[in-house]
């Protein structure tokens, strides 16, 4: 009688390296979308993140990740977006697809350049109590806002060159409608009184600096009211992570070209073909493992993010300088210079140029970890350090000769004739050198994780300099590592 050996099938995967469980199949849930930006309020809505695993062979990795999220903030600002991500649906490829709508009815703006744009905080920060406030120098609530909706459809892929060197692809069309603040809105059932020196309605009448960049010729007719600009971008990147959220060691870079195309204007302006426009982004992470427990578990990583974005050809939109190019969409808001999505502490677009660089510091520190249920959590500490500075400055009497046809030829010309009651160093300061200067903030973030990859962050920062509002702290409620 012939003996046959049967083979015992293995058990699949039940714990990973760390001896935690690993997740497998489909993992979801509905949550309330509740967050808190210095820069755009307490937000209110919902999110899902559902994660398909699969068997678990490559947990903590996804096979599939799809996001939706819809909110709205205390500041008019709202949030609908819808995010899909996978390295598998393609393959040896990476593929994202984000379709995103930000209307924003109070979107930052304070001025061209960095520090050669100065701030005022007693001409926005109202109070009440006129023991609190200089009430000759209030002018609004809005004064460094405008209104903004953006529009984002992005579609972009990755792979492999060999080993950790990627190639990268992708296509999408930002569409911007821009316009002043609605006043008339944004007051409500509360109506402004010229003779109260103390009141919560906006005077209608009071030009805002959006308004006046405009009337000095810093911003064209034909941009004023925002465009469409289909835009496609290719790259290499080079990654060594340990995973995608949250590494504890490895490098990720990147460097690519984004071309930047302007097909019609918001609102049937003129065509905007002159602001086709090519711009070059380089980024170098790097997570660097600083202590292990006993278990094998990292407990303390320094991570370090530096960054470029420069403009190399043509011209582009003012709107358009704040957006932090990247290759893969990952969050909802990629603004910059200034607030949680880039120099943490600083007011929002407070540095706005054709070219700008930044660096973000931090120690990560695992403090504790547990599960509940089957759910596996962890709680961290994040002490930071960030810097932002302009590289490339606009050419301000440049701006004022193109937009007014020759007619003026410097800023403080065309101030002095259209609004004689501003003086220019109200606005500007007198030293070139302050373009340069570099924007400075620090702070501490406190981090809740579930299962590696759903990530809630709160980050308390401060910036260094008054220009910054030193005196005014900013805190923010998010999702996920700013990298």
């Amino acid at each position: 009688m012939p003996l046959t050996l049967l083979a015992k099938e293995p058990k699949p995967q039940e714990v990973d390296s760390l001896g935690r469980k690993i997740k497998t199949g489909w993992n979801f849930g509905i949550l309330p979308s509740i967050a808190y930006d210095a820069d755009y309020g307490f937000q209110g809505g919902v999110l899902t993140n559902v994660y398909y695993y699969g068997d678990g062979s490559q947990y903590p990795e996804y096979i599939h990740s799809i996001y939706f999220e819809g909110a709205y903030t205390t500041k008019h600002h709202g949030i609908f977006r819808l995010n899909y991500d996978s390295k598998y649906l393609i393959p040896n490829h990476r593929l994202t697809l984000d379709a995103t709508y930000l209307p924003d009815a109070m979107c930052d703006f304070y001025g061209f350049n960095g520090y050669q744009s100065r701030y005022n905080a007693s001409w926005h920060q109202w109070n009440k109590n006129s023991a609190k406030m200089s009430v000759p120098d209030y002018r609004s609530r809005v004064f460094y806002k405008y209104k903004r909706d953006l529009i984002r459809v992005a579609g972009d892929i990755e792979g492999t060159i060999y080993n950790n060197l990627k190639w990268n692809a992708g296509v999408g069309v930002l569409g911007y409608i821009i316009d002043d603040c609605d006043i008339n809105m944004l007051n409500g059932k509360n109506v402004y009184d010229p003779t109260l020196d103390h009141q919560k309605a906006l005077n209608p009448n009071e030009d805002l600096l959006f308004e006046k960049y405009k009337t000095w010729g810093l911003i064209g007719d034909d941009e004023k009211n925002g465009g469409w600009h289909p835009y496609a971008r290719v790259g290499v990147t080079y990654d060594t992570r340990d995973k995608r959220q949250g590494p504890n060691k490895g490098i990720y870079t990147d460097l690519f070209f984004t071309y930047s195309a302007a097909f019609n204007a918001a609102y049937g302006q003129q065509a905007t073909a002159g602001y086709n426009h090519l711009q070059f982004n380089f980024t170098f992470r790097h997570y660097v493992p600083c202590f292990k427990d006993k278990n094998g578990i990292d407990r303390i990583t320094f991570a370090y993010r530096l960054g470029v974005q420069n403009n190399v050809a043509g011209r582009s939109p003012f709107y358009m300088n704040n957006y932090m190019n990247t290759l893969f969409i990952q969050r909802v808001y990629y603004e910059g210079l200034g607030g949680g999505n880039s120099v943490r502490g600083m007011m929002a677009n407070r540095i706005l140029a054709n070219g700008f660089a930044f660096a973000n510091v931090e120690f990560r520190f695992r403090v504790v970890n547990f599960d509940i249920g089957r759910q596996h959590f962890f709680i961290g500490l994040n002490p930071f350090f960030d810097l932002g500075i302009v590289t490339q400055p606009y050419n301000l009497d440049e701006l004022v000769t193109i937009h007014t046809g020759g007619a003026y030829t410097s800023l403080p010309a065309i101030m002095a004739d259209k609004t004689p009651q501003d003086k220019y160093s109200d606005y500007f300061t007198s030293n070139p050198a302050d373009v340069y200067m570099p924007h400075m903030t620090a702070g501490l973030g406190l981090k809740i994780g579930m299962n590696e990859n759903f990530v809630l962050s709160a980050d308390w920062g401060m910036p260094i300099d008054e220009q910054d509002n030193a005196k005014r702290a900013n805190f923010y409620v998010k999702m996920g590592y700013l990298f």
